[in-house]
């Protein structure tokens, strides 16, 4: 469905990606694991043409191009497959819920305002917001906020949903709620790519787990293998830091 190969990212004299293989099949939750600065982000924000990449290639369904030559269509083409949720909600302050939701239906894939609108309030129910289609962001908490977003990416209908630490600018007590709108799209076989620290999330939801260091893919593998019996030194020791101390792992 997605393939990535050897991407690479600088910005000025900082190299953040340094030749980045990723395969997405359809259906799959992918969750990537690792430090700040580790190149996560800025691997979504590249996947989506939000920041370019220097060098490498990536094939979606039938569309492939080149980064160093890609076209605006082909661009164009690809970001109508892709649905992106910010790490900081991005929505429009004068806007409502719904009309958040129903903005990129009518100006980015031409939908009909009155068919927005529906696809929009269909949306909002799944994340639990049917009775906050008019208010504003500011009327809204962070974890109702966010769950506009995510009801903005299903809305479009992605072949593929790119979440950047959907929960890291959330109070402690709203991450549950998002986490689990996350999981009941996630068990309807929407394909996501997740980059998070919510541990939780990845050992219940993801079927394969990144771990990214230093603007390289470090280890990948099932949430067992990750998380139960990582490979990896680094691995190890990013586990062992951000678990619980009495984790335990068969190395």
């Amino acid at each position: 469905m997605l393939e990535i190969k050897d991407i690479h990212k600088s910005f000025g004299d900082n190299e953040v990606l340094k030749g980045v293989d990723i395969r997405i099949d359809k259906g799959d939750v992918v969750v990537i694991l690792g430090p700040s600065g580790s190149g996560k982000t800025t691997l979504l924000r590249c996947i989506n043409f939000l920041d370019r990449a220097n060098k490498g290639s990536a094939s979606f369904d039938d569309v492939h191009i080149d980064f160093n030559t890609v076209s605006k269509k082909q661009i164009h083409d690809i970001r109508q497959k892709i649905a992106f949720v910010f790490q900081n909600y991005n929505l429009f302050a004068n806007k409502t819920a719904l009309e958040n939701v129903t903005e990129g239906l009518v100006i980015g894939r031409k939908v009909r305002k009155k068919e927005a609108e529906e696809i929009a309030k269909q949306a909002l129910d799944k994340v639990g917001l049917s009775h906050k289609y008019n208010a504003y962001p500011s009327e809204l908490s962070g974890g109702q906020q966010q769950r506009v977003g995510i009801a903005r990416a299903v809305a479009l209908n992605p072949d593929i949903i790119l979440f950047d630490e959907p929960t890291s600018a959330l109070d402690p007590e709203l991450v549950g709620e998002v986490l689990a709108v996350m999981k009941d799209i996630a068990n309807e076989g929407t394909t996501m790519l997740v980059v998070t620290h919510e541990m939780s999330f990845a050992k219940d939801v993801a079927n394969r787990v990144i771990f990214m260091d230093d603007g390289v893919i470090v280890e990948e593998g099932s949430p067992t293998d990750i998380f139960i019996r990582p490979k990896e030194e680094r691995t190890q020791k990013f586990l062992k830091r951000v678990l619980p101390e009495d984790y335990t792992f068969y190395i």
